[in-house]
């Protein structure tokens, strides 16, 4: 029988995940079915629930987006270290009686900058715009890079700082991954007269159309400003491209994610590139 996938979010009809993994699954030989599935705002455990109840063939694993994330590491009974890290989970698998719970998305943006765009995070000063899940999901494998800097800005300075203080902490407790770096914290106002090489924006405004309240001079010299929305120009791309800045959207990160989470599921690594290539039409 065919071995069953979807993924859970509100929205999720802009999902290119269905796409990706019948691609993956095309490319490697696996039988499997893969589904967009819109869970209300107040039932997404719910909706998981039924989805590995309901169908022909075996519920194996689920991807988990927007605004989900959090809400599934708290459903999921087992989780993985990078999980635990993160406080978020974006990709669950089903055993039996265990829901197991990862997060690929860091993975999968680390692999975007480095092998798709050339942008390695290491030695560069990087802003994070964001303390969702999204920002979570991040945080840890872009300080394993080792960058120059990582401050985490959001909205309420006081949720930044207090994420910083937590990833710094969990990062002291690696081990051997002792760097003289750690995250900090602030609000949009405390980025004027900053400047920096990467700035990643993992907050919702972009799916929304919301401008962010950035000071002008963030974006540095031959900054690259990656947007985690894919699929449309938000106002942060915008801004960033007026800046002189390189802006890259999200969608390589959400192959390279759907790649790990399809080797975490199947125990094969899919091949990124062609892929990616189908999905911006080359």
């Amino acid at each position: 029988m065919t071995d069953r996938y979807a993924v859970f979010g509100n929205p999720i009809g802009h999902s290119q995940s269905p796409r990706i993994h019948a691609l993956f699954a095309a490319q490697t030989g696996q039988d499997l079915s893969y589904q967009a599935i819109l869970a209300a705002k107040d039932g997404f455990a719910a909706a998981v629930r039924a989805f590995m109840a309901s169908g022909d063939g075996p519920a194996k694993g689920a991807n988990v987006t927007v605004p989900f994330k959090e809400e599934a590491f708290r459903l999921a009974t087992r989780r993985t270290a990078r999980a635990e890290a993160a406080g978020a989970v974006n990709t669950l698998s089903f055993e039996q009686d265990a829901m197991i719970g990862d997060n690929t998305d860091g993975a999968g943006l680390v692999r975007d900058l480095k092998h798709n765009l050339g942008c390695d995070p290491a030695g560069r000063r990087i802003l994070l715009l964001g303390a969702g899940g999204a920002a979570r999901g991040v945080i840890l494998p872009l300080l394993l890079e080792r960058p120059a800097e990582l401050l985490i800005a959001n909205r309420t300075e006081e949720t930044a700082a207090r994420l910083a203080l937590e990833f710094a902490n969990s990062f002291a407790r690696l081990p051997g991954c002792a760097v003289d770096v750690k995250p900090d914290g602030t609000g949009f106002p405390g980025l004027s007269g900053r400047q920096f090489d990467l700035v990643i924006n993992a907050t919702s405004a972009g799916l929304s159309g919301a401008s962010l309240p950035l000071p002008p001079g963030v974006f540095g010299p031959r900054c690259v400003a990656y947007e985690m929305v894919y699929g449309r120009e938000t106002p942060f791309m915008a801004q960033a491209r007026a800046a002189g800045a390189r802006v890259a959207d999200g969608l390589g990160m959400l192959v390279e994610q759907a790649a790990e989470a399809f080797f975490i599921w199947r125990g094969v690594r899919p091949r990124t590139a062609p892929v990616l290539a189908a999905l911006k039409g080359n």
